[in-house]
């Protein structure tokens, strides 16, 4: 059964089949979690919004349309749920995911942290705008196509394509310059590649 695409699982869970949304979740926890914490910034916050996305998607999920790629819709309420969360946030209480002395019990908090995060990747991506970081991850990270990323964020994947590679430079660039290499070393790089 878990073999099944996501839009069947949906239509057996509408049909009272309620075990698929184990499956669902089982199979989306990971990207959305490593979505949210790339988004927020904090584990624990990422860790609460992925469980609101869950429960979101389960709450209208008779609203779903079949015609959209699952993935896509449950990124798209990620994505509204991560910009909700940082509107409510006052800029006084950030505070960088950066947790050194954390423990890390769990094989996949491990692996996203040993994976996905560093000090200078952090510091780079946070220079970048909301919508930056998104279009970065989505694509960079958990592998969107741009057709996909349209369809979470509502913008044509034409522009998504060269807004895509702006943000890929400008991330370099700032990545770069934390590393303490010299903007004018970036600067060559990013030259060099577009």
């Amino acid at each position: 059964m878990d073999q099944q695409s996501p839009e069947d699982l949906v239509r057996s869970i509408l049909d009272g089949k309620l075990e698929g949304y184990e499956l669902l979740v089982e199979r989306f926890q990971i990207p959305i979690f490593r979505y949210c914490y790339h988004i927020l910034g904090h584990r624990e916050e990422a860790e609460d919004a992925t469980q609101e996305v869950f429960l979101k998607a389960y709450r209208h999920l008779n609203k779903y349309n079949v015609e959209v790629p699952f993935t896509a819709w449950l990124y798209k309420i990620s994505y509204r749920h991560c910009i909700d969360v940082i509107r409510k946030r006052k800029v006084s209480k950030l505070i960088p995911f950066l947790f050194q002395n954390e423990k890390q019990n769990s094989t996949v908090d491990e692996y996203i942290e040993n994976v996905y995060f560093s000090e200078p990747v952090y510091l780079s991506l946070m220079k970048l705008s909301l919508e930056e970081r998104t279009l970065l991850i989505l694509r960079g990270v958990d592998e969107k196509t741009f057709e996909e990323i349209s369809m979470i964020v509502n913008k044509k994947s034409s522009s998504l394509r060269k807004k895509y590679e702006r943000t890929a430079a400008k991330f370099r660039l700032y990545y770069s310059q934390v590393k303490g290499g010299s903007e004018k070393d970036a600067m060559e790089t990013y030259r060099l590649e577009y």
